[in-house]
């Protein structure tokens, strides 16, 4: 694991001294309770228990290792966001198969437990949109359709029936993903759903930020990222890479080691490295 530290310690050099150069946002201060929710047009699931174990979603889990390892990484992710104003993460991670994509669902669905902000999590690797396959949905429309089809957005959001969570899936997977990221219709949703309402969280997973240009094209537009790599798998050179491409667009708010220790086999053993 010392190997992650020197390059998150790399990378924390490198930003110290220029905090003041990044980005600021909304003040932060006190955080009001929203209301009830009832959610007419976004359409509400019932995903069974037996789904969200099989596929290590931390809602089917009353405590243990797991509920607290992302309970720990909520209240990090949480701090920072509100000390800096933020509301918008990006998830990635250097390559494939690191665990980003269940970083980024358990992470909006701890979030959602709490009663102070609501989560969108979104879809946002199209070229392999898999958030549906989490939930155990199938042929489920998504980002993709509102962007190359009209269809409005309202129609494509789903509520899984976990606390103040929802999701907008990716739809069909598409090639030319780094332009259609770009687009304006993009952008101007993106701006919808960071201001529409003051409470809310929205979360993107995003592609592997080594395998494409999207996370570089897309990051401007996110306060912040979060970076998830896995042990035995990431290399320090890759976590190197992945962090200088980046240090020009965006802070890196931590970095999420996934399937450390003995338990490398179980969701349980996931430790953070959060700070810059």
């Amino acid at each position: 694991m010392d190997r992650f530290r020197t390059a998150v310690q790399l990378y924390k050099d490198q930003q110290s001294g220029s905090s003041n150069k990044i980005h600021g946002g909304r003040s932060a201060g006190p955080q009001a309770v929203p209301p009830p929710i009832v959610y007419t047009r976004t359409k509400t699931l019932d995903v069974p228990i037996s789904v969200l174990r099989q596929r290590r979603v931390m809602a089917a889990y009353d405590k243990g290792p797991f509920v607290d390892a992302f309970k720990i990484l909520r209240t990090q992710v949480m701090h920072r966001l509100r000390e800096k104003g933020w509301n918008v993460l990006g998830i990635t991670s250097p390559g494939d198969g690191e665990g980003k994509t269940l970083t980024a669902v358990n992470l909006a669905v701890s979030l959602a437990m709490e009663s102070t902000q609501t989560v969108l999590l979104v879809d946002a690797n199209l070229r392999n949109p898999s958030i549906h396959d989490v939930f155990g949905l199938k042929d489920c429309p998504g980002l993709a359709d509102y962007l190359l089809d009209d269809v409005p957005v309202e129609n494509l959001l789903v509520h899984p029936g976990i606390g103040r969570f929802v999701l907008l899936p990716g739809g069909r997977a598409i090639q030319n993903s780094t332009e259609i990221l770009t687009s304006p219709k993009m952008l101007a949703l993106v701006e919808e759903f960071k201001h529409r309402y003051p409470s809310r969280i929205v979360i993107f997973d995003l592609p592997p930020l080594l395998q494409t240009a999207d996370v570089l094209a897309f990051s401007p537009y996110t306060d912040a990222l979060l970076l998830v790599v896995e042990e035995g798998k990431t290399s320090a050179g890759d976590v190197q890479r992945a962090f200088s491409l980046v240090k020009d667009s965006r802070p890196v708010l931590g970095t999420v080691l996934n399937k450390a220790g003995q338990l490398a086999a179980t969701p349980a053993s996931m430790r953070t490295l959060l700070g810059n």
